[in-house]
């Protein structure tokens, strides 16, 4: 399978052949905090994870920037997150959502991830070769369902690219080239998941350059 992608200011497309897909979860900087979020999903049933962060490995063909997607479950929801592409030695941003079954969470989190494609946008921005160097901490995110707001966060609370990476390395191993990371996400702005049928994501790097996507969950029947 292949994925295309767009950077920002270029004519044309790139191509991801057969990439890896990589879902980080738990990927606050402050440990404690981190900690503390995982007792209260133990406490609602939510298995903790094997490490943290968690590095969860998907078929890359769950990745999709089609704008209808259709799902099995009844209780799944997404969330915003900062996708990571990695192809020709060279890394870019996109945005994304890391839709979840909510009810498959509570007995197998690796599961829940894998019942739901990953929606993600088609253009994205070219980094730095030097991924130090990119003003990770003002970088904006925010997601919508339905219309009503749903998470609103920078991205300082959480791992930069350069620590992920090192940390996912350690954790899985090199992966090469032609990488699609999921980066984690931020708190909802009620604490509670909500499933809804019209998601809209967006990240912000500076008033003047933003990435959006938006997708809409039709039930599927299985």
């Amino acid at each position: 399978m292949t994925l295309r992608f767009r950077a920002i200011g270029t004519d044309s497309d790139f191509t991801l052949n057969a990439p890896r897909l990589i879902i980080a979860a738990y990927t606050g900087r402050d440990a404690a905090a981190v900690a503390a979020h995982i007792e209260e999903l133990a406490a609602i049933g939510i298995p903790p994870p094997a490490s943290v962060p968690a590095f969860f490995e998907l078929d890359p063909g769950l990745v999709t920037s089609d704008p209808v997607v259709t799902i099995t479950g009844s209780n799944t929801s997404g969330e915003v997150e900062p996708v990571l592409i990695r192809h020709n030695g060279r890394h870019y941003l996109g945005v994304g959502s890391d839709h979840t079954d909510r009810d498959l969470e509570r007995t197998d989190i690796a599961a829940s991830k894998a019942a739901c494609p990953k929606p993600v946008g088609h253009q994205v921005i070219a980094l730095p070769d030097d991924l130090a160097a990119l003003s990770w901490d003002a970088i904006d995110i925010e997601s919508d369902v339905d219309g009503q707001a749903y998470q609103r966060a920078s991205l300082v609370s959480m791992r930069t690219p350069t620590d992920l990476l090192s940390r996912m390395n350690s954790t899985l191993g090199e992966l090469g080239d032609d990488l699609v990371i999921f980066c984690g996400t931020v708190p909802l702005l009620t604490g509670e998941f909500r499933v809804g049928r019209l998601w809209r994501l967006e990240l912000q790097l500076d008033p003047n350059t933003s990435l959006t996507h938006s997708y809409e969950v039709l039930p599927g029947h299985g």
